[in-house]
């Protein structure tokens, strides 16, 4: 695995970035993605360990689980980006109708048809010019909520309050614990 604290060097990393994710989600060339990685990189989804070590372990992954393989209606809303030695974090609230099979988010769940407002988070690490890895978060429950699969009713969980509440900090806070409180 690339070492974490590797030094970005010059390189305007957050433009390189930019177009790793252009490839991905915009062009869809799986060809383009690769060449802004490594010889070995690594990419996490952390909630599902979905992913790929090493440049055919993602080229596999990202041909037959990622690129192309996202809703048409899907949409990303950057809510801030932070950038340091070797590092690009972003965090987003993603949109799209759950309406194909989504390995990387859902892996094994039919399509249900519902509207997902999912806050994101993606730390890029990067070896120069280069993405080594990508870790990627997301609140699974959050997601499960939306596409019907788990009550937040029965559950400390919620379901699209989370993106409303990124995009929006003067939304109240504390629900989950007021409602707990209300049935106890």
């Amino acid at each position: 695995m690339p070492d974490d604290s590797a030094p970005a060097g010059g390189e305007d990393i957050a433009a390189v970035f930019d177009a790793h994710v252009a490839f991905e989600f915009v062009s869809k060339d799986l060809e383009a993605t690769m060449g802004t990685m490594t010889a070995t990189p690594w990419v996490t989804h952390v909630p599902t360990l979905a992913g790929g070590i090493g440049a055919e372990g993602v080229r596999q992954f990202y041909g037959a689980h990622f690129i192309g393989r996202w809703p048409e209606d899907t949409r990303i809303s950057h809510v801030a980006r932070t950038v340091g030695t070797g590092r690009v974090v972003d965090e987003m609230v993603m949109r799209f109708t759950h309406d194909i099979v989504m390995d990387t988010l859902l892996p094994g769940v039919a399509p249900t048809g519902r509207a997902v407002e999912l806050p994101v988070v993606v730390v890029a690490g990067f070896e120069g010019d280069k993405v080594a890895f990508e870790r990627i978060y997301w609140d699974q429950a959050s997601l499960l909520v939306q596409i019907g699969l788990l009550d937040a009713q029965l559950l400390p969980v919620c379901g699209v309050e989370q993106a409303a509440k990124v995009l929006d900090e003067s939304l109240p806070c504390n629900a989950l614990i007021e409602r707990a409180a209300r049935h106890t």
